[in-house]
């Protein structure tokens, strides 16, 4: 009985170690791409800083991607950037990878 709890423990902790890691990295990714949409808007670096952690913040709305897609593409269309929403997917997923990439050589 006491091996089928530990193993209930393991499994408990490595969800908890893996849900925590997703957020990072989704977290990292949300900064990346309002990096990228504030060079668009060509934002100074203090707006860019805010910018990124808005979009970090945006992702609190609900669950998914939608939130962050339909923030960007709100912004970037008030600012007059030729962007599409397939455009911004596309950077999405780009994203995705690149903080991905940089989580993990962090961890290393």
């Amino acid at each position: 009985m006491t091996d089928f709890k530990d193993r209930e423990r393991g499994e408990e902790s490595k969800f908890a170690f893996d849900e925590e890691n997703a957020f990072k990295i989704a977290a990292r990714r949300n900064r990346l791409l309002g990096e990228w949409a504030a060079g668009l808007m060509g934002l100074t670096a203090e707006e860019t800083d805010a910018y990124k952690k808005a979009v970090v913040q945006a992702d609190f709305e609900e669950a998914g991607d939608e939130d962050v897609i339909r923030k960007l593409l709100g912004d970037l269309t008030g600012s007059d950037c030729d962007v599409s929403e397939s455009d911004i997917r596309s950077k999405l997923e780009e994203c995705a990878v690149e903080a991905r990439r940089q989580f993990m050589s962090d961890q290393a």
